[in-house]
């Protein structure tokens, strides 16, 4: 009898439709949701214990195979220049969707729950306290290992691209270094496989703990709301991100392809460091060179966020429209401005888009208790702009290695022929 295979994604797929089955079933339970949380909470930290030595070693090797300053630099530039383009598209579209839809506009507020929002409040003023100048100055870490401890990944991206630098610059007496840590990347890719084995159980129990938490009642007086920024993530990936991926030869169906296991595990954790290893490893069998993929999708995991800033800019104008607050045009360029400048400043914050917006509406002048309106349903929405982060930085990888004339499509047409034959 021929032994059925089922792959990683299907897999996955079926951990997610039982979590939600079951998570309904035991909607409110507090016992439930206590015995499904650890196996979950095991999931995120395996992936999050190998986060840092996969950045750490894989920018270490593909800075020191460039070794030349004036590529890493030329490299950074027009990664930024992406990332802050892309930014303001996302921006835009939010705004324009949330104008045409008006999601906060007829909503009586005394039906909604409130729910907590001191903890963001707290970590937004601690933010606030910081200057545009000691939030980059903070991206040099006075103690690497530090860094490292407490996950500050663009202080650990700083640190690789010197290291690698060095190493590069010493020759011959770098390379037994190299030799570690190229050894350390791919012990790592190893274990990611080794870990990603267990993503079915996660994502059984993260979203079966999710659904039984806040149930599907939680998204009905919010509906409009959670219908517009769903509605207009589909659009800015198939239509912008897939016009993009047009002009640099790719197909955005055949990148969500290539990432469906990484998607839908992005979506059922609600946390882009799950896929982070996987996407690097993908983007470089895509055709992005290594050094580009491993340098460029760790760098927009704090700078690129298009998902999170798309649902800033629709959440702003949602509570505006709820106050019955009217913003003209200007006040909505400001707003965009400030919202890319408040989503650049807080990369690695926890809590990063609830303390965004708080840190924006500061500065608009906007109600900043009313997003304990929409907190609620956060955690959901927060599921799908993680999606959206994901296809945005792996689009990016491929985008910049065709700026830097280094993209190869011939490698995706091969790969896809071996994924198709295994």
């Amino acid at each position: 009898m021929k032994k059925i295979k089922v792959s990683l994604a299907v897999q996955i797929f079926i951990g997610l439709v039982l979590g939600i089955i079951v998570g309904g079933i035991f909607y409110g339970s507090e016992s439930a949701q206590s015995v499904l949380q650890p196996f979950g909470d095991l999931f995120i930290r395996l992936i999050k214990m190998i986060v840092v030595p996969i950045v750490l070693s894989t920018i270490i090797v593909a800075i020191a195979g460039v070794g030349d300053l004036k590529s890493v630099g030329k490299l950074g530039a027009k990664s930024l220049t992406y990332f802050i383009g892309m930014t303001l598209l996302a921006i835009a579209v939010g705004l324009i969707s949330a104008n045409i839809f008006q999601p906060g506009v007829g909503l009586n507020m005394d039906k909604l729950e409130r729910s907590d929002i001191s903890g963001y409040v707290h970590t937004t003023e601690e933010q606030e306290g910081n200057s545009i100048i000691e939030t980059l100055l903070h991206i040099v870490p006075t103690n690497p290992v530090q860094a490292m401890v407490e996950g500050d990944m663009l202080a650990v991206i700083f640190f690789a691209v010197v290291l690698g630098l060095g190493i590069a610059a010493i020759g011959e007496k770098g390379k037994p270094v190299l030799r570690v840590f190229e050894g350390v990347a791919s012990a790592m890719f190893y274990v990611t496989n080794l870990f990603m084995k267990y993503a079915p159980i996660g994502v059984f129990a993260l979203i079966g703990v999710t659904i039984s938490k806040y149930g599907f009642a939680s998204l009905l007086p919010l509906g409009k709301l959670a219908l517009t920024v769903y509605g207009t993530m589909i659009f800015f990936v198939v239509v912008v991100l897939g016009l993009m991926a047009k002009i640099v030869g790719f197909s955005i169906f055949k990148l969500v392809s290539m990432l469906k296991e990484e998607l839908i595990l992005a979506f059922s954790t609600a946390s882009s460091e799950t896929v982070l290893p996987k996407i690097m490893d993908k983007m470089e069998q895509a055709g992005s060179p290594k050094h580009i993929a491993s340098f460029v999708i760790p760098t927009g995991y704090s700078f690129n966020l298009d998902g999170s800033v798309l649902y800033q800019a629709i959440a702003s104008l949602f509570i505006a429209q709820m106050y019955g607050i009217e913003l003209s045009i200007v006040q909505q360029i400001t707003l965009m401005l400030v919202l890319m400048v408040t989503s650049k400043g807080m990369a690695g914050v926890p809590g990063v888009s609830f303390v965004v917006l708080l840190a924006t509406f500061s500065t608009m002048g906007l109600p900043a208790e009313g997003l304990a309106f929409i907190a609620g349903i956060d955690r959901i929405l927060d599921m799908g702009r993680t999606v959206v982060n994901v296809i945005g930085n792996s689009l990016a990888a491929i985008v910049v290695a065709k700026w830097e004339g280094q993209f190869n499509p011939p490698v995706v047409a091969k790969n896809m022929k071996t994924q198709k034959a295994s």
